[in-house]
């Protein structure tokens, strides 16, 4: 359960190794989250995350190993994390592959495998934390899109295109979880400094994950339903939607 600053008790992390996501928690951590489930792809990486929130304070951990383009197997992940865990306040979606769109997008095989991991396990297993959520009158999820996803465009469309699937069904189940006592924060940060996009250009207002992780942290205080990360996103990116496609697709980025 939740304390009275908005602080969760038990939280599951699925891509638990993402750099965002162990910042986060260890954020969490340190405010007083106790119960931790990780999983992910890399099972050495998830209990190097594992040791290092026992250190923080956490004394419930366990590391799930999982592969997210296996879309079919998604809600299984989610209900034995869910059967191990019990009641669950904070779920962390943390899913994400970014693609070399020069390189991949005429591959159909790694488009499948962006659509499938940015978009289409998270959003079957969203669908199940959901109905776990509805089960026990309370929950809540944080789930990782980006600012890409909010007006795509040609140099990364491979990504931004399944990210944006994924935007909008956050946000709508959201919509469809209201009255149950549940509810999901679509995240969306910019560039973010991480083992992710090594050795591409930063471009302005690149941040770091643990600045999205304290944005993170003052949304779900105030409850937010979309979190721009940093703020200043917000603005920028209500400008670039307002431009006439010919101009848009004219834009050196």
């Amino acid at each position: 359960m939740n304390d009275p600053f908005g602080t969760p008790g038990s939280v599951v992390v699925f891509g638990g190794t993402s750099d965002i996501a162990r910042a986060l928690l260890r954020r969490l951590v340190a405010r007083g989250t106790k119960k931790v489930w990780l999983s992910g792809r890399d099972r050495g990486r998830l209990d190097e995350v594992a040791a290092e929130l026992r250190t923080g304070g956490a004394d419930a951990l366990s590391a799930l190993e999982f592969d997210a383009t296996d879309v079919q197997g998604a809600v299984a992940i989610v209900d034995s994390t869910f059967a191990e865990a019990g009641r669950v306040d904070l779920v962390v979606m943390a899913v994400g592959l970014l693609v070399d769109n020069e390189r991949d997008e005429r591959d159909p095989a790694k488009v499948a495998e962006s659509v499938a991991v940015n978009f289409a396990w998270p959003a079957t297993a969203l669908a199940r934390v959901a109905e776990h959520f509805r089960d026990q009158g309370s929950g809540r999820a944080v789930v990782l899109s980006t600012v890409a996803a909010v007006r795509v465009r040609r140099a990364n469309y491979v990504y931004g295109s399944a990210k944006a699937g994924l935007d909008e069904y956050a946000r709508n189940l959201h919509q469809a979880l209201m009255g149950t006592g549940a509810g999901i924060m679509v995240v969306r940060p910019g560039f973010v400094h991480s083992k992710m996009t090594v050795g591409r250009p930063a471009p302005p207002l690149s941040t770091t994950p643990d600045a999205v992780a304290a944005d993170v942290v003052r949304g779900l205080e105030h409850n937010a339903e979309v979190v721009w990360s940093p703020a200043k996103l917000r603005a920028v990116f209500t400008g670039l939607q307002l431009l006439p496609e010919p101009i848009w697709r004219r834009l050196p980025m």
